[in-house]
């Protein structure tokens, strides 16, 4: 990479960071191109180099954190399947609250109305955490920890429905429901259960 692209990879970066910090703070209606450009010191233009609308800034701060996650899971090859997805919940939960109630509220809406992102229109959140868990469930049934009739597919729609539920409740309940503390009760008492007649004795 040369020094050009590194510069322009530390502005994106800068202006990302920028509007997570102001949307963590206001809120996405609250805040404008040039509220963000002003405070991460570059021109207006300069922003439009990165992206072509507000709304499409938050969906690249959701990609970063969460394509962590995926990396993380990649080291994890050793681990069992229910504490593979105890991890992936608990850090799935944490990236959602670092980035704030307001920044969640702005994900939620854009996943149940892709039209709202252009580039988001076929659901493109929402289908990168589904495959995920989709694909965490099929190597599982791959390496014989699950048995070859898992409902995969049933049971990754299971799972992000309850990501997505805490989400949305956390939303709802204007921060009284506390994801994380939820993710950890669900993780306690219905992973093993939901899976209980699929693992083998492998």
């Amino acid at each position: 990479m040369n020094k050009r692209q590194l510069c322009a990879q530390e502005t994106k970066r800068k202006l990302i960071s920028t509007a997570l910090e102001l949307l963590k703070e206001k809120g996405f209606d609250a805040i404008n191109v040039e509220d963000i450009t002003k405070k991460a010191g570059v021109a207006k233009g300069t922003f439009y180099t990165y992206f072509k609308r507000k709304e499409d800034i938050v969906l690249d701060i959701s990609r970063v954190p969460f394509s962590e996650i995926a990396q993380e899971l990649q080291k994890m090859s050793d681990l069992k399947l229910i504490d593979k997805l105890t991890h992936y919940f608990h850090r799935f939960m944490e990236c959602v609250e670092s980035c704030g109630i307001n920044t969640c509220r702005q994900w939620t809406r854009d996943v149940l109305d892709p039209n709202n992102v252009p580039e988001n229109k076929d659901g493109q959140k929402w289908k990168y955490d589904y495959e995920m868990l989709r694909d965490i469930l099929a190597n599982a049934v791959n390496t014989g920890e699950l048995k070859k009739d898992t409902p995969v597919e049933l049971l990754a729609h299971v799972l992000i429905c309850e990501l997505y539920g805490m989400m949305t409740c956390w939303c709802m309940s204007d921060g009284k429901f506390e994801p994380l503390d939820w993710t950890q009760k669900f993780c306690e008492v219905q992973l093993s259960q939901i899976f209980s007649q699929y693992i083998t004795n492998k």
